[in-house]
């Protein structure tokens, strides 16, 4: 297994690098048809990577099982350089180890498990896109369509320090644009309207909604930019917001109180743009369901399954949006997710891999 993670590993996968992207998924389809027996498609993409679906047993009768994965990763050509792949004192480590090259070797292994186990009719399907980093803009529809013809849905993003997640906020991106009136800053300080003060404002009345202890909800302006010189009054100023919550209602409320911004001077003037990239992933009842079979089949392996909220998205979220029963970070135990500590427990590969394929037997 460890083996096949260096495969992967070495194969680099930034998300903006559609060659290297699509040699890797002519190698997936490869390997899971070599190594697994199953029926890969490679499905083109314009504007990212190719995506690949891979397909096992009967789907005649009974809906199949979707696994579900990400092969695009943050780290730029070349990173392998400097961060080649390592096992040092039973770690893992090197680009996209974690987030999530070997949540997809563990899911190919749990496929050969489960028809070791079960025979070769049980329908599973696993989608591994090209663009989750991007916020999945060509394999979203994909993705959606293959969650309404499964029965389940299981992540094999990393774990939340060894604990699924049954919970995940959504993440929205929003642009906030001011414009004011340009003026000398000297000559004639009251004659402009400051775009920059105006932001400041509005930069502290939004991150006054954060309330992570609470609500959960965690408001951030990221970047800003505007002006021209420091002697002129800022005629145009920008902020861009990522904006995460709990639930769909805090989502509303949020998107609702960006949309309504007004500027404090009323010679400036305000738009917004953007939206919710993901839904949040609440911890529905069907959720909550697949979380209580997985917990008891951990057991079986030596450990204890633990569930937990994410702050940050995936395309889990899209699937539970749906309704779908989804469990999410069934993949990697480690950390260090978009760092260079990143980083994964060897020895928690295999017990995490049959519990995904003892999951998979029993739903």
């Amino acid at each position: 297994m460890l083996d096949d993670l260096r495969l992967f590993v070495e194969h680099e996968t930034p998300s903006t690098d559609k060659v290297l992207l699509d040699g890797f998924a002519g190698f997936l389809a490869t390997y899971a048809e070599e190594r697994t027996g199953g029926r890969a498609e490679i499905l083109p993409a314009e504007g990212s990577g190719d995506h690949v679906r891979v397909r096992w047993g009967d789907e005649g009768g009974e809906a199949p099982i979707l696994l579900l994965g990400h092969y695009d990763t943050v780290w730029p050509a070349g990173t392998l350089r400097e961060m080649p792949f390592d096992i040092r004192n039973g770690l893992a480590t090197g680009p996209g180890v974690f987030d999530m090259k070997c949540g997809l070797v563990q899911g190919f292994w749990a496929v050969r498990a489960l028809r070791e186990a079960a025979g070769a009719d049980r329908p599973v399907v696993f989608l591994c896109n090209s663009d989750e980093e991007l916020g999945s803009p060509s394999s979203r529809a994909l993705i959606e369509e293959e969650a309404l013809r499964s029965s389940a849905v299981l992540v094999l993003e990393p774990s939340l320090n060894g604990a699924l997640k049954t919970a995940r906020k959504g993440v929205g991106r929003f642009t906030v644009r001011v414009t004011g009136r340009p003026a000398h800053a000297g000559l004639d300080p009251t004659g402009g309207v400051s775009a920059i003060e105006e932001l400041a404002r509005l930069t502290l009345k939004l991150h006054d909604q954060s309330d992570p202890l609470g609500s959960g909800t965690t408001v951030n302006v990221g970047v800003v930019s505007g002006g021209t010189r420091y002697n002129v009054i800022a005629a145009e100023a920008t902020g861009e917001v990522d904006v995460r919550v709990v639930t769909q209602a805090e989502a509303e409320r949020m998107i609702s109180l960006l949309s309504a911004l007004e500027p404090h001077h009323p010679g400036a003037r305000v738009s917004v743009e953007g939206g919710m990239v993901w839904p949040p992933m609440e911890r529905t009842e069907k959720i909550a369901g697949l979380f209580s079979k997985a917990s008891p089949l951990a057991r079986e392996f030596g450990f204890e399954l633990e569930e937990g909220l994410a702050g940050g998205a995936s395309d889990g979220c899209y699937c539970a949006a749906l309704g779908l029963p989804v469990l999410d970070g069934l993949g990697a135990v480690g950390g260090g997710a978009h760092a260079t500590d990143e980083h994964v427990e060897g020895a928690s590969m295999v017990p995490r891999s049959a519990l995904v394929s003892r999951l998979m037997e029993t739903l």
